[in-house]
């Protein structure tokens, strides 16, 4: 008989298709008993076929329109009972051994509401790897940029319920303004120094086509729980948003 899951992910996903065999393939050659939950919104590509594939391994998924990215990750970590809970896009991936870094990082630190680790940034256009900005927590850091990368952590599912899980106001920084709000409600998160997931950066992620909404709500969520936004937001953002912007229309034609 399998172990109980010890992990509840969720995976919100649509039209992602090309990635999403590599995000469930990643999840369950971990060495680390999970649920895992697919939330598709109604893809019309090759989603559909690929669910499937997994669906004797899966412990949920439906494909429909939904109320967002927010919305499905709450519903499927509400579907499961484990005692930690995360989320992966369907264009990330765990990196192996990475899941028993974090949990074991939670097992050694109980009270931090979560762990977070290094991640590799691949960028498709590319095809490089580099290293995405990660640090040890701290307020200071954390206000002046997001040290945290999601497909990197990993969260208490006591403190996950304890927050009301992420803001689906929010459409960009749902990830910035759960950190906080956990940091600010039990303790800092714990940093785990070792490369526990990947991040795949290409034409199509939020982050690329949003990128005036995504600096708007993280200001918006740095003014929320630090009081003000260091000046280093407001030197960047031009570079940040209209710049990459612009760099990102070309590699989509």
């Amino acid at each position: 008989m399998a172990s109980p899951a010890i992990v509840t992910i969720a995976v919100p996903s649509y039209n992602q298709g090309r990635f999403l065999e590599d995000a469930l393939n990643s999840i369950f050659e971990q060495n680390v008993p999970v649920e895992v939950f697919v939330a598709d919104a109604g893809s019309t590509d090759q989603s559909i076929d690929i669910i499937k594939k997994f669906e004797d391994r899966l412990s949920g998924w439906r494909s429909h329109a939904d109320r967002g990215q927010a919305a499905a990750i709450n519903e499927g970590i509400a579907k499961g009972t484990a005692t930690y809970v995360g989320w992966l896009n369907s264009d990330d991936m765990l990196v192996s051994g990475g899941l028993k870094r974090l949990v074991d990082a939670l097992e050694h630190n109980p009270g931090a509401p979560a762990a977070y680790g290094k991640v590799w940034n691949y960028v498709e256009a590319t095809d490089a790897r580099r290293s995405v900005w990660v640090e040890p927590f701290s307020q200071a850091r954390l206000a002046v940029r997001c040290i945290i990368s999601q497909p990197g952590t990993l969260i208490r599912r006591t403190a996950w319920e304890a927050v009301g899980g992420l803001d689906e106001s929010l459409r960009m920084a749902i990830d910035y303004d759960l950190w906080w709000r956990l940091y600010k409600q039990f303790a800092p998160l714990t940093f785990v120094n070792e490369f526990v997931a990947l991040n795949r950066d290409h034409a199509d992620t939020k982050t690329n086509t949003q990128r005036h909404l995504h600096y708007r709500e993280a200001m918006a969520i740095v003014r929320k729980y630090h009081g003000s936004v260091p000046l280093k937001w407001w030197l960047a953002q031009p570079y940040a948003v209209w710049l990459k912007a612009v760099a990102n229309a070309f590699q989509r034609h």
